[in-house]
This record gives structure tokens, sequence and C-alpha cells, in this order.
């Protein structure tokens, strides 16, 4: 199993809701158990009629209070209708009788539930309840909160396409490079650093700011350098990371292809974290990579590429020993 996390949502309560078929005896809970053990992650079986589902997970959301709701496909679309949390809806099923009439007939539950029950019947009656449950998303007691709920989306899940109807009613719409289940690969990628960002606003928590020259991040094919991404993952862990480029007021396409870069290589937790400027003494942080000198940035320039900072690697290695702080210099 991949590592853990101890201090994200360390004391807090996460609140699970499975997809189609599955169960709280899902992979998934235990994972999110174990990438956070200092958490409580609660779930309980869904029923298959969604009328008693949403029943039963509005009674469990009020009897457990929990800091976040996540919910996953068919979980996703129940989740975004529980109102008043702070909720992440991963390839949420918003067309559930669509995606259901593929699988009409006899279905076996992927994980064992509590009932012992381990089929079930999809019938046509069955995804008109479906289908009616799906008109009640995006309600106007939801829509009231649009900050409050947060869509992830895999640019490759052959199941689920709810990205544009998300958008079209939240600002929140984020896509990862993945298929439809959650994987360890996912959560651990793309699930976490938006949990975390979650956490940090919830507790008024400010992290020390680095800003990344997009030029340090790739060659000059345009690819990945050597150790950007163990780098860029390892400092979200302890600052608040932004993407820098410039602005060319000539070029705006350069912008577009800027930022299609970034979605390319860093996907989901670069999100909202792109800065465009050629004036870079107007912006306030804590440390500046770049692979020049920044005698017009107000704090620690990391110059990448130098006698110092050879290498990415070189970089890890000063950002550990400082631990998550701010420079020395830094008032």
């Amino acid at each position: 199993m991949e590592k853990q996390y101890p201090d994200l949502v360390s004391g807090k309560k996460i609140m699970y809701v499975h997809g189609f078929a599955s169960s709280a005896q899902s992979g998934t809970v235990e994972m999110l158990r174990h990438l956070m053990p200092n958490a409580t992650v609660v779930a309980r079986d869904i029923p298959i009629h969604p009328e008693e589902a949403m029943a039963m997970l509005r009674s469990m959301a009020d009897e457990e209070q929990p800091d976040l709701i996540i919910g996953t496909s068919m979980g996703g679309m129940y989740t975004e209708q529980l109102h008043g949390f702070d909720r992440i809806l991963v390839n949420p099923a918003f067309e559930m009788g669509e995606t259901m009439s593929k699988f009409t007939g006899k279905q076996v539950f992927q994980n064992p539930r509590l009932d012992g029950v381990q089929e079930f019947m999809v019938t046509k009656g069955l995804i008109k309840e479906y289908s009616e449950a799906t008109t009640h998303c995006f309600s106007p007691e939801s829509l009231a909160e649009p900050d409050r709920v947060y869509g992830l989306f895999g640019d490759a899940d052959p199941v689920v396409h709810t990205f544009d109807l998300f958008r079209s009613h939240y600002p929140n719409a984020i896509t990862f490079h993945g298929e439809h289940r959650l994987t360890d690969k996912i959560a651990m990628h793309y699930l976490l650093p938006l949990i975390r960002y979650i956490d940090d606003r919830q507790e008024k928590r400010e992290r020390p700011v680095v800003y990344i020259d997009i030029q340090t991040l790739r060659d000059s094919y345009g690819h990945a350098t050597a150790s950007m991404h163990k780098a860029y993952e390892a400092l979200l862990e302890h600052y608040n990371v932004y993407i820098l480029a410039p602005s060319p007021s000539n070029a705006p396409e350069q912008m577009v292809a800027d930022m299609a870069w970034v979605e390319e290589y860093l996907s989901a937790p670069a999100w909202g974290h792109v800065l465009f400027t050629n004036e870079r003494q107007l912006i306030y942080g804590d440390y500046l990579v770049a692979p020049t000198p920044q005698p017009e940035f107000m704090g620690t320039t990391i110059e990448w590429g130098s006698d110092d900072f050879k290498t990415w690697e070189e970089i890890i290695v000063y950002f550990d020993r400082h631990g998550g702080q701010k420079p020395p210099t830094s008032c």
C-alpha cells in the first residue's frame, strides 16, 4: 500500500458514499482509512432504491456531521444533493437512468453487504426510479453554496461523461488523468491534494507560498524535466504551490498553450494555481524557483540549474530541510 498522511484531516470525519453495485466494504473505504490514518472514515451500504437511499444518506449526514463527504459515481450523484457540507464528487453519475440502461437484468454486488444480499435485478421500473432521482440534482439549496462542491472527472472515463453538465452549474470542475474507478494512484495524485486544500480552508491554515517558473518544469522539447513530478508532489504536502508563466499581451495563444501544458503534465493539483504575469515584483510569496536570478522578487529565489541547485533533486533536499517553514529571511 502507498504512504500515509497522518496530518491530513487529522481528527476529522469523512463520509464516503459508494458507487453502483458496491457497498461500504469496498476497497476504497479501506484505502481512504489507510491514506489518512488519523481521520475517521464512515460508510454504510446504500439501498438499491434511490428514494430510500437519499433518505438514509441524509439521515446519516445529519447524524455523523462529517467535515467532508466524498462520493464516487452513483455516490457522487447522491453526494451532490447532500447540501450543507463540503463535498467532493468523483466521476459523478448524474445520468444514472441512462447509465443503468446498459446493465439491465440480474446484477451481482461487487462487495459483500451487511444484509447478505448478493444479487439484484435492474428492471425498467428501477431505471425509471433513477431517472427521476437525478432530476433532484442541482437544487437551489446546493447551488446556493457553489464553493463547497468539487467535481473530479477522469479524462479517460469510459462510463460517465458529466463534466460539462457539472461545469454548467458549479465552478470547481476539475479533470484528472484516469478512468472511472477511484484507484490508489488517482487518490494519491489527485484526490488527496484536493482534500488538503479543503482541510486548509476549513482550518484557515495558510501555508508558505512557493512559485515555480514554468520554464523549470519543462525541457526544450516541452517534456517534463527530470524529477519535476517528484518535487512538485513533495512541495504540495507542505506548501501552497503556484505555477508562474509569462503574460505576453501580443501572443495570448501562448497562455492557452501554457495552460494546456500544465493540465497535461500536472493535472488536477495545479487547478486554479497558475498565475500569468510579467511583473514579478508585484507577487507576494515566500519562495520562487526560477531558471535565472530574480532580483525583483521580494522573497527567496532558488535558481534552478545553478551550482547550488543543478537539479530538482537538490531542490527537494533544500525544502526537506525547511520542512514546510517560511525562509529564514521572511518577517
